[in-house]
């Protein structure tokens, strides 16, 4: 992958048209070239939050890439000139850096869900991928870090050698934490995955491959955590009216940096 590809942009998200094969190639090689990089997953949710937040547009300029994790998107651009390839989900992208990173001798940190969360989730990763290295896991409070709270985790993240950092943060949390610190914690690859370390441990199931491929997979998890993600998945479908009925021509240009 030597030629530069352009983003395409949906909904003011600068979106890679990788597949997941390309993704993982597009990491193997930054983790070569040593350099401390963020790549984003997005959904429709996250498509929300950046149309409202100045900030996320802010880091999304930063991120070495931006991949389309919502079907929604992928639809969107097949009414466009360029399309997405497929999704590219990071509960899928989780197991294949893994995967990866057993065979190339990557080594990966596991930072957040909740107490245990990150250890079962290591548990299961290291008997799936015989041979991959677990650098290290931490799960730090839901509550603010202090300023040395903050630059102790940095410290212990920096100091484990990890090629690859995956954050299960929440968002935007997540994402402005490791926009805000991912040069000091000098790692490659950090990678924001949401609730997949949740999946991974076996905390809460995923939506059969079906479900997924008919973009469902949504109403699959509001099911599971209705009192949860009901609000979240209404204000999501508000959003999606208003860009659906605004027209294709504004898509690519909604709230990009003002």
């Amino acid at each position: 992958m030597s030629e530069r590809v352009e983003p395409i942009w949906v909904w003011g998200l600068p979106l890679m048209p990788y597949t997941l094969a390309e993704s993982l190639e597009r990491i193997a090689q930054l983790i070569k070239e040593r350099q401390p990089n963020f790549i984003i997953t997005a959904n429709l949710h996250y498509a929300m939050i950046t149309d409202a937040d100045r900030r996320l547009r802010e880091l999304n300029a930063k991120a070495a890439f931006i991949l389309a994790d919502g079907m929604p998107l992928v639809w969107a651009s097949r009414l466009m000139k360029r399309r997405l390839p497929e999704r590219v989900a990071g509960s899928d992208l989780v197991w294949k850096v893994c995967e990866q990173g057993a065979k190339l001798g990557h080594r990966v940190f596991l930072l957040g869900g909740a107490p245990g969360i990150a250890d079962a989730a290591a548990e299961t990763l290291r008997t799936r991928y015989p041979g991959l290295v677990i650098a290290g896991t931490v799960c730090p409070p839901f509550r603010e870090l202090s300023a040395e709270e903050e630059t102790a985790l940095i410290e212990q993240i920096r100091s484990s050698g990890a090629d690859i950092l995956l954050l299960a943060l929440g968002q935007p949390k997540g994402e402005l934490w490791t926009a805000r610190t991912y040069e000091r914690l000098g790692v490659p690859i950090c990678l924001q995955i949401g609730a997949s370390l949740d999946f991974v441990a076996g905390k809460v199931k995923r939506a059969p491959r079906w479900v997924q491929k008919i973009g469902l997979e949504w109403l699959y998890r509001l099911l599971q955590e209705p009192r949860r993600l009901l609000g979240r998945y209404l204000s999501n479908i508000v959003f999606l009216l208003r860009m659906v009925c605004g027209g294709t021509r504004r898509w690519g240009r909604v709230r990009k940096l003002d």
